[in-house]
């Protein structure tokens, strides 16, 4: 998503990796905000359930939030994304020693996917949902396994 934010200054790779770090980092805030209801709202306690909504529901508002965000800037300030993408990845391929049978196969599977990509809204969607979504949803499972704290039965003394 922050394609023009580093132009073509930086690999493909270190722009995937800056994005899921920065992707980590806004998503640790789900255990900020398992921790806050639980201190806050439920007297410490949180069942692993209920962390786990949670989660999943910041996770679900967050990612929406993300593919809405992308179609805009999609639509209206990189529509050429996937010829960039592809452009970078063949210079990349090329400058690492690809061959060129292998070079030739992988930009026609690209072609393919960035052609549906611009084309099909359903897909586009659908494939920025997978870009963001698991990331939170792995966040949401740490989190709720760290955070929960079940309610202890009281000992009862006849």
């Amino acid at each position: 998503m922050c394609e023009g934010l580093f132009s073509d200054s930086l690999s493909l790779n270190t722009r995937m990796i800056f994005g899921y770090a920065t992707m980590i980092l806004g998503f640790s805030l789900i255990f900020v905000a398992i921790k806050n209801y639980r201190d806050t709202y439920n007297n410490g306690q949180i069942t692993f359930g209920k962390a786990l909504g949670i989660g999943l529901w910041i996770t679900l508002i967050a990612s929406t939030v993300y593919v809405v965000v992308w179609m805009i800037y999609y639509q209206y300030f990189v529509p050429d994304f996937g010829d960039k993408y592809q452009a970078q990845a063949v210079a990349e391929m090329k400058a690492s020693g690809v061959s060129a049978a292998e070079i030739q196969k992988q930009s026609a599977e690209m072609a393919a996917m960035m052609a549906k990509y611009k084309t099909n809204i359903a897909y586009r969607v659908m494939f920025t949902y997978l870009e963001i979504a698991p990331v939170g949803i792995v966040i949401s499972l740490i989190a709720a396994a760290i955070l929960r704290r079940n309610v202890k039965p009281a000992i009862v003394n006849a």
